[in-house]
């Protein structure tokens, strides 16, 4: 099998350019591509690597991509950049199978930290019954209100609009995910996300 390669989906030109220059200081292969229709004409499955891709493109979005890919099957593991309005998107994209999403702006170690997890064994975490225990015990400890609001950050909902379904503040909503957070353990949305997910797969 060839070496892997992390394979940069991105319309913006200067992001791909970015983000390929980062890769290749730091000893990973890169490959970069306009749109998800350019990379899945020439995309091979028995490829090792990762794919990092925007949620919003022209053409078919990060989301779509996502969805071809499922089709075909493929072992490539896919994290996802997103805008901060995008985050519903992202937490659509990770039901459907990506395996981790960032936020921007969001700092170079955070994305290789992603990378090098993925390439690691980004499905060790799913087949780890003993972190699927350990999840479920912290949900558990959460108050009900507490749950309330995870739901609401499951569902990909915004602060305001828990907020709103809650007749509550987004200030008291952030109060609650912070809390959430520190129980759980999760150091990023997209990890809090997963974890939930983790004890529902």
């Amino acid at each position: 099998m060839s070496d892997p390669v992390v394979h940069v989906i991105d319309d913006d030109g200067a992001m791909r350019e970015s983000l390929a220059f980062l890769l290749d200081a730091s000893g990973i292969l890169a490959r970069t591509w306009d749109s998800a229709a350019s990379f899945l004409d020439q995309f091979d499955a028995a490829d090792a690597g990762v794919i990092v891709t925007d949620v919003r493109m022209p053409g078919l979005s990060g989301l779509d991509l996502v969805r071809r890919l499922k089709a075909r099957e493929p072992a490539l593991p896919i994290i996802m950049i997103t805008g901060h309005g995008d985050v519903p998107l992202a937490v659509e994209a990770m039901k459907a199978g990506v395996v981790d999403f960032l936020e921007k702006p969001f700092d170079e170690e955070s994305l290789l930290r992603a990378i090098r997890a993925a390439l690691a064994d980004q499905s060790r975490a799913q087949g780890d019954e003993a972190a699927r225990e350990r999840v479920r015990q912290a949900l558990e400890d959460l108050t009900p209100r507490e749950r309330e609001v995870l739901e609401g950050v499951v569902e990909g909902k915004l602060n305001k609009v828990i907020a709103s379904d809650l007749s509550i503040s987004p200030r008291t909503v952030e109060v609650y995910r912070a809390n959430v957070m520190s129980k759980t353990g999760a150091r990023s949305l997209s990890e809090l996300v997963r974890m939930v997910l983790l004890t529902r797969s």
